[in-house]
């Protein structure tokens, strides 16, 4: 740097007085530090020569700092020199950069010893500001009022069995041997609280998911006195409160004899009074170790494992009676494990205890009892109130059926029943046949009456209107068709094919796979599919197939169409996907699949809708402590195909009632549509029909339903009728069932279908359509005739001298049988497959293929 740079320049007026002056008025800084230069003055002389040592020696002189360093000083002073007046020194004032965000450990040990003394605190006015349970205040159970549409009351149920407080001494060692046990063996240690459980509560409610209960005695008898169920976390923290102060505060006694006499055991029954009366007819002081094993057992979950059975699809009377004889064994074994009975004592009892008649089915004669369990299971699906909710009562069920259409359909079915079934004169064939019926709304999918069987009251606890694992044999052909007027087949280049296409209808017909090859049997050889009649069909249109409910057509159609597609029709149209069928075989067509008659009666509401679906519905309302309650709105419309498609159906359905196998109904009067259903062996008998204003189903079947195991038993010989057809007994039922429930309803028509779809037939008929695509494989079984052989004609109606239940024309009315056919994939015995609304089902082993 130039020697001139380094010369400060005077300022103006004032020479060095005027100098040290600006210095002044910059702390700080030098006065030669280069950086400050004050304004050169031309009047002003140049200032000495600085000394050897040059800036160095200048700030040497002066008693100054550079700049930078003094910025550091003064920022380090206000660490250690100033002291911090905060009450919480955060960020730290003593520390620079980074280090100031870092807390020290007197923060961090007050801020935690403060946390936790306003947890304990609060803690402490908690327990202090609750109440103790009292469970004489919770000894009335509310009733649960059902209603008819018409706002009428239906029944009241619950609240019939009050709970009785009994003291601790009149409740048998055994039972609170069981009960300690079963569910908490640490109860007379431990201080009321689980802290396990209560952080799984506490995690699943940060996630969202569903909250979980207290799991010791004292939890669960605080839970108990709330009528109040909503899993809210105030309820939670509450009854923490509660538990906390009464570990502390009562007696284990007094907890343990407040649990038993608060808990719900079924069958209407709260408290162990009320449960040994319900199940055993005694006082609870009477009940044996054995006895009080199942009631320890029931308290896991009455709806599971009350022998009677419960709601849902898992909570059948045998599943029940299973889970409960088990959950039964194993609390027997548990209180020797536990040192609460000898193994000696335990060995005495081998036997399930033997139960008395259940007054809650008594007071649920006829069809009440289903109609209420219907509508129970409604709710649990539509709202999710759980069964302990429901057992406790105080809500208001508004139901959509209508008691004029439900006692008709109860005298439709007991007046042919009675006509037909006589146990004491054919006791090998008429003993065990039971009836499931369904009538749906067309319009809004209001189920509007059911038959579910003889009573609770009877002991017949299956509700047959809402059982899944009766087969439904022909009455699933429409959905086949569907399917091919929707999706079309592999020879009509993906356009919909129309019901005018002919398949080749022969007894014993090799049946192709979608790439043209033969399906082979268990043995190798080309498997070839069986139909009712041996009569050489020759070609047939798919409608004639349908009027005269020919398999071999609808056996070929599944796989030129493809079964996922009948699935993904059958699935909008409202059956449930677990109750289908899931082998990709022959059989699928011919109705291997297990719906239940509600969801028959709605899916073929969808025919009669146009191609409008509405789910089906039971509980229009629901009030509880004079509030609606809210998720039971009408299900809304659903278009689940085509209208042309839907329309089409109902014609070539019309046809099977005026020409085919269903003319029974043609006693109704007036435009019907539907379908029968006979399954192989007679195994199962079905008639599903529909008028544009109401869609019903039908069911006959044999099982014995008191049997361990429940199995299908053929109908062959049922009401001195050799083989019983579904266009028989159940299409009678129909038409004296539907005329009641029409009168006085104006008679309409179904809409005119619109044309739909190409005439593709299959491989190898003799007259094939210009649009059909060539088949990649002929048909490797041979044709008899190249033309359709004469086929008899359906009855019109019978001789005169017929009961309405007896077969005039065998002809008239061919049930299907069906050869086990091979699948894709694996096959085997069918299972029960899920029910519609929940409610109790019928688990029959399905055997073979059905059709019909």
């Amino acid at each position: 740097m130039s020697e001139h740079r380094r010369k400060p320049q005077q300022p103006q007026g004032g020479g060095r007085a005027a100098a040290r002056k600006a210095a002044q008025q910059r702390p700080g800084r030098g006065a030669g530090s280069g950086h400050d230069v004050p304004t050169s003055s031309p009047s002003g002389p140049y200032p000495e020569e600085p000394g050897r040592g040059g800036r160095a020696g200048n700030r040497r002189s002066s008693g100054r700092e550079p700049a930078g360093r003094a910025r550091g000083a003064a920022r380090a002073g206000r660490g250690t020199g100033r002291p911090d007046k905060r009450f919480i020194n955060y960020p730290r004032s003593d520390k620079a950069g980074w280090k100031r965000f870092i807390p020290s450990w007197k923060l961090v040990g007050g801020t935690a010893f403060g946390f936790f003394a306003i947890i304990i605190a609060g803690a402490g006015i908690g327990i202090a500001s609750v109440n103790t349970p009292d469970p004489n205040k919770t000894a009335e159970a509310q009733n649960n009022v059902f209603y008819w549409a018409d706002g009428t009351q239906m029944v009241a149920t619950g609240g019939s069995v009050n709970r009785q407080i009994v003291p601790i001494g009149s409740i048998p060692r055994s039972m609170q041997n069981a009960v300690i046990a079963a569910e908490n063996e640490s109860f007379e240690s431990d201080k009321g609280v689980d802290p396990m459980g209560i952080a799984r509560a506490v995690w699943n409610m940060a996630k969202g998911g569903s909250t979980q209960g207290g799991s010791t005695i004292t939890q669960q008898y605080v839970k108990n006195t709330y009528l109040d169920s909503d899993q809210t976390l105030k309820r939670k923290v509450t009854e923490l409160f509660i538990s906390i102060k009464l570990g502390v505060s009562e007696e284990k006694n007094t907890i343990l004899a407040g649990y038993l006499n608060t808990a719900y055991y079924g069958r209407d029954a709260y408290g162990i009074q009320a449960a040994a009366r319900a199940y055993f007819g005694k006082d609870c002081d009477k009940l044996t170790p054995s006895e009080s094993a199942f009631l320890a057992s029931v308290l896991k979950g009455p709806n599971l494992y009350n022998p009677d059975g419960g709601i849902g699809t898992a909570a059948t009377p045998q599943a029940n009676t299973e889970r409960a004889k088990q959950r039964w064994a194993w609390v027997l074994d548990r209180e020797v494990t536990v040192g609460r009975m000898q193994q000696s004592e335990r060995d005495q009892f081998k036997e399930f205890p033997q139960l008395v008649e259940s007054a809650q089915a008594k007071g649920m004669a006829g069809q009440i009892g289903y109609l209420v369990e219907t509508a129970k299971a409604y709710m649990m699906k539509s709202k999710g109130i759980t069964v302990d909710e429901l057992a406790k009562g105080g809500y208001q069920i508004y139901t959509t059926f209508q008691k004029p259409k439900v006692d008709a359909l109860v005298k439709a079915v007991e007046e042919t029943r009675d006509g037909l079934i006589d146990e004491k004169k054919r006791p090998d064939t008429d003993t065990f046949v039971q009836f499931g019926a369904s009538s749906v709304d067309v319009k809004t999918g209001a189920i509007v009456a059911l038959y579910g069987g003889p009573g609770m009251d009877k002991k017949y606890f299956n509700n047959n209107a809402n059982t899944s694992g009766v087969q439904v044999g022909s009455t699933w052909k429409p959905f086949v068709l569907a399917a091919a007027m929707e999706y079309g087949t592999q020879n009509s280049n993906g356009a919909g094919i129309s019901a005018d296409s002919k398949y080749m209808a022969n007894d014993l017909t090799v049946i192709n796979n979608r790439d043209g090859k033969p399906l082979r049997d268990g043995s190798g050889k080309p498997f070839k599919q069986k139909n009712e009649s041996p009569t050489a069909y020759g070609y047939v249109t798919l409608n004639e197939a349908m009027e005269k409910s020919i398999n071999v057509p609808f056996a070929q159609l599944v796989f030129d169409v493809g079964h996922t597609k009948v699935r993904d029709v059958a699935k909008a149209s409202g059956i449930l996907p677990e109750t289908m069928d899931p082998n990709d075989n022959a059989s699928f067509a011919l109705g291997t699949s297990t719906p239940s008659a509600i969801r028959m009666a709605d899916s073929y509401a969808t025919f009669a809708g146009s191609g409008t679906h509405h789910e089906p519905f039971s509980v229009t309302k629901v009030r509880k402590n004079g509030e609606d309650l809210a998720g039971f709105e009408a299900p809304k419309a659903q278009q689940a195909m085509d209208n042309s498609i839907a329309d089409n159906i109902t014609k070539v359905l019309r046809n099977v009632v005026e020409n085919g196998t269903g003319t029974k109904a043609k006693k109704l009067g007036r435009p019907a549509a539907g379908k029968t259903g006979t399954t192989d062996d007679n195994m199962s008998a079905w008639f599903v029909g529909y008028t544009p204003q109401l869609s019903t189903s039908v069911t006959l079947f044999r099982s014995d339903p008191n049997a361990p195991k429940k199995e299908l038993i053929s109908m062959k010989g049922v009401g001195n009728i050799p083989s019983l057809h579904g266009g028989d007994i159940p299409a009678e039922i129909w038409v004296k069932y539907m005329k009641e429930a029409l009168n006085g309803v104006p008679e309409t028509d179904f809409p005119e279908p619109d044309k739909l779809g190409v005439v593709a037939d299959a491989s190898g008929a003799p007259s094939p359509s210009p649009s059909i695509a060539p088949s990649m494989s002929p048909s490797p079984s041979p044709t008899p005739s190249m033309e359709p052989s004469p086929s008899p004609t359906p009855s019109k109606g019978g001789k005169p001298s017929c009961k309405p239940w007896e077969i005039c024309d065998p002809g008239a009315s061919p049930t299907t049988s069906v050869s086990p056919s091979p699948s894709p994939s694996k096959t085997g015995g069918g299972r029960p497959g899920g029910t519609t609304n929940g409610g109790s089902t019928g688990g029959f082993p399905i055997g073979g293929a059905t059709g019909g």
